[in-house]
């Protein structure tokens, strides 16, 4: 099973056109998003320090903490996402353990990412 797979019927479907910003840092965050197609860059201050494909997730961290988003997000491509609210995103934490286990992988790769640079430029 994928990500991806959870979502084939959702209605919850929101499409982007390339270089079209879908969240800002600062921005609240109300959506997680689910890439289902295309390509979405993770900026922070100017530089892209993600980009997130199909099957990827992104804006989790300010849903989770009900903080402000810390990075934006810009489609690199055209992109189609899947946009869970805090409702929806808690029932699949709930019932879906892989959607749980999935969202705790990205979450995981991301801290080693930050935590290599640091020991790289340190």
């Amino acid at each position: 099973m994928t990500t991806i797979n959870l979502f084939q019927h959702s209605d919850d479907t929101v499409y982007y056109t390339a270089g079209q910003p879908i969240f800002q840092a600062g921005d609240k965050g109300d959506y997680v998003y689910v890439v289902i197609s295309g390509e979405v860059d993770l900026i922070l201050g100017d530089k892209v320090v993600e980009t997130v494909g199909a099957g990827g997730i992104l804006g989790e961290m300010a849903l989770i903490e009900q903080k402000p988003r810390i990075a934006s997000a810009i489609a690199r491509t055209d992109a189609r996402l899947i946009r869970i609210g805090e409702k929806q995103f808690m029932f699949l934490i709930q019932v879906t353990p892989y959607f749980a286990l999935q969202l705790m992988k990205v979450m995981a790769e991301r801290l080693r990412r930050v935590d290599e640079y640091l020991l790289k430029n340190s």
